[in-house]
């Protein structure tokens, strides 16, 4: 198949139990739960979203005709930023993710060297062979991916209050300030949340603090 992409590029992870990691985000065009157009957003699934996923316009993006060609796209990103040890996690998020990755790219990018990661909003099972999953649940979406390695909800979210979401089966339950004009008594909230609730961890978006992309 062909896969659609938004952009691909080198940072630092900067949310989550994987802060700090050399990372290459691989972002693909579209989303189940929002067009990405302003002018839906009020009516969307998902009305919060801070990423702009719509088209191939960005970084490195376009249309991928295969797997392979897409992971070798995503290998030379790797290598033009990091030397051959650091260039090793791609992190593949959206828009939605799972509407494009499947085995092949996933092994593609395996045989490029690289430990595959997803940010997911939840509502499609990931295929086999990921190596970290992050889900990232919506108030008013479901949720079929309900084991991985991290859940990272948007807080607050009204009907999304995290107990929710306690007794799904993941290693780190993460709570993350919703940005915007109320982004500070959003943090201060989960803060007091997490304190009160220690399951719950914290989660800062590290890279707009960093200016990182």
């Amino acid at each position: 198949m062909a896969y659609t992409v938004k952009e691909i590029y080198a940072t630092r992870q900067g949310e989550g139990a994987q802060t700090g990691r050399a990372a290459v985000f691989l972002r693909f065009a579209g989303c189940n739960l929002w067009s990405g157009r302003e002018a839906d957003r009020a009516t969307a699934i998902c009305n919060f979203c801070d990423t702009d996923f719509v088209g191939t316009g960005g970084p490195n993006g376009g249309v991928f005709a295969n797997a392979s060609d897409l992971a070798e796209a995503v290998a030379r990103v790797g290598d033009s930023a990091f030397d051959g040890r650091s260039r090793a996690f791609v992190v593949c998020t959206g828009g939605e993710p799972l509407l494009q990755l499947d085995a092949p790219l996933i092994a593609a990018l395996h045989g490029v060297g690289f430990e595959v990661g997803v940010e997911t909003n939840g509502t499609i099972a990931a295929p086999a062979g990921i190596d970290w999953i992050c889900v990232s649940p919506k108030a008013d979406a479901p949720v079929l991916q309900r084991s991985g390695h991290e859940l990272k909800l948007i807080f607050p979210q009204p009907g999304a209050a995290p107990d929710r979401f306690a007794d799904l089966d993941f290693r780190h339950f993460f709570l993350q300030p919703m940005d915007g004009p109320r982004r500070d008594g959003n943090t201060r909230s989960a803060i007091a949340y997490c304190r009160q609730h220690p399951r719950w961890r914290l989660s800062i978006q590290t890279h707009k603090f960093l200016g990182l992309p």
